[in-house]
C-alpha cells in the first residue's frame, strides 16, 4: 500500500512540472502572436489607402479566427472591425485585437448577413466582402 501511494505522488509531481512547461508555452505564444501583429501597425503607413486584402495577403504567419463589428454613432454604420485570433471560446477573453477603421463607413445591413451567416467567424466570404474595403487606420491591442 505504501509502494502504491509513492508512485502516485511520483507520478503527480510530474503532472504539475507538464502544467507549468505547458502554462509557459501559452504564455510565449501569445507574446509572440501580439509582437508579429504589432509589427504591421508600427508599418500601418504601408497599409492606409489600400485594400484590406493587401493586409491579408502580407499575415502569413496568422489569420483572423473572428469578425466583430465597430459601430458608428448610430448602429446602422460599422466605421471598422475588430479582427481575433483566437477560437470562438476564447474570443471573449484576453485576446489580441487587430482594429481596423475603414475609409468609408460599411451600412450595418451589408454586414449583417455574414455576421448572421457565419456567427462571427472570419470565412472566406468575409475575406472577400472586407477585402476590397479601405484601410484607413489600424490598431493592435491586447
Amino acid at each position: 500500500m505504501k509502494k502504491i501511494i509513492l508512485i502516485y505522488l511520483f507520478l503527480l509531481s510530474f503532472s504539475g512540472f507538464a502544467q507549468k512547461i505547458n502554462d509557459n508555452i501559452r504564455v510565449t505564444e501569445v507574446l509572440d502572436t501580439l509582437n508579429y501583429l504589432k509589427t504591421f501597425e508600427v508599418n500601418k503607413s504601408k497599409y492606409i489607402g489600400k485594400p484590406f486584402s493587401v493586409l491579408l495577403a502580407d499575415m502569413k504567419k496568422i489569420q483572423p479566427k473572428t469578425v466583430w463589428p465597430q459601430h458608428g454613432r448610430y448602429k446602422t454604420s460599422i466605421v471598422g472591425n475588430r479582427f481575433k485570433f483566437a477560437d470562438m471560446d476564447f474570443s471573449f477573453d484576453n485576446t489580441i485585437i487587430l482594429s481596423v477603421k475603414w475609409s468609408e463607413s460599411i451600412p450595418y445591413e451589408n454586414f449583417k448577413y455574414y455576421t448572421n451567416r457565419n456567427g462571427f467567424y472570419f470565412t472566406q466570404e468575409e475575406r472577400t466582402y472586407l477585402g476590397s474595403k479601405i484601410v484607413k487606420d489600424i490598431m493592435v491591442y491586447r
